[in-house]
C-alpha cells in the first residue's frame, strides 16, 4: 500500500488524565495493509512533550561525559533506580534544539559544547508515548566536567560521570546503562566515532 494511500481516522480524541504528564484516549480506525480500513480501536498515549539528547564527547581525550540521577521508571519496577544517561532536556515552544542542547549541557553537566552535530532523530516508544527525540553529539573539554548539578526548583540532583570511550562500550555491554535513549546516542557515537575524531581533531 502506497503511503498516500493510508489514513487514520480519529472519531474521538479525549484527555483522561493530566498531571506531571498528560494521557490522551483515542478512538480510531486506520487503513489495513492487506487493503481498507480496520475495526474501531482504543489506545492511550502518554504526552510528555519533545526532547533533544546530546553526547559530549572530547575527541582529544577519547572521553565521553555522562549523567547520573533518580528515575522513577526504574524504581517503580523494583530495579536500581539511579540511571546512567546522557544530557537531555525538552524543548520548550520556539526554541530552537542547538540552544536547548547548549542549556541543558550547562544546567546539567557546568560543559560548554562545540561542534554540535545532530546524529539522528526516534521515537522513545511508538506504542504508547508521542514523544520525539532529536539525538546530538558534541566536542567537549572533558578535563573541565564533573561534580553535582541540576535545578533545585525541578527536584534535579545530577552527578556527572566522565568515562573513557572504551569503559562507555563495556557499560553498554554488561547492562550498567540501560536507558534506551542514551543507548541509541551512544551506539551511534560508537558507529561514527572514527569519523567525528579526523573531522574535529584536524
Amino acid at each position: 500500500m502506497a503511503d498516500m494511500d493510508r489514513k487514520v481516522d480519529v472519531i474521538e480524541r479525549t484527555t483522561v488524565f493530566q498531571g506531571y504528564y498528560r494521557v490522551d484516549a483515542y478512538r480510531l480506525r486506520h487503513s489495513l495493509h492487506q487493503g481498507g480500513m480496520g475495526a474501531e480501536i482504543r489506545r492511550e498515549v502518554l504526552e510528555r512533550g519533545h526532547a533533544v539528547l546530546v553526547v559530549p564527547y572530547d575527541p582529544v581525550r577519547d572521553e565521553v561525559v555522562l549523567i547520573e540521577q533518580f528515575r522513577i521508571g526504574p524504581f517503580a519496577r523494583g530495579d536500581q533506580p539511579w540511571c546512567l544517561e546522557v544530557v537531555a532536556g525538552g524543548i520548550e515552544e520556539g526554541e530552537e534544539l542547538e540552544d536547548v542542547v547548549r542549556r541543558e549541557a550547562m544546567e546539567e553537566a557546568s560543559i560548554e559544547l562545540d561542534n554540535i552535530t545532530h546524529a539522528l532523530d526516534c521515537f522513545t516508544s511508538p506504542g504508547a508515548v508521542s514523544e520525539h527525540i532529536s539525538i546530538y553529539c558534541a566536542r567537549t573539554d572533558a578535563a573541565t566536567a564533573g561534580g553535582v548539578h541540576g535545578l533545585a526548583e525541578e527536584g534535579e540532583d545530577i552527578k556527572v560521570v566522565v568515562m573513557p570511550f572504551a569503559d562507555v562500550m563495556a557499560a553498554l555491554d554488561d547492562g550498567r546503562i540501560n536507558a534506551a535513549p542514551a543507548i541509541v546516542a551512544l551506539q551511534w557515537l560508537a558507529l561514527h566515532r572514527e569519523q567525528i575524531r579526523r573531522q574535529w581533531l584536524d
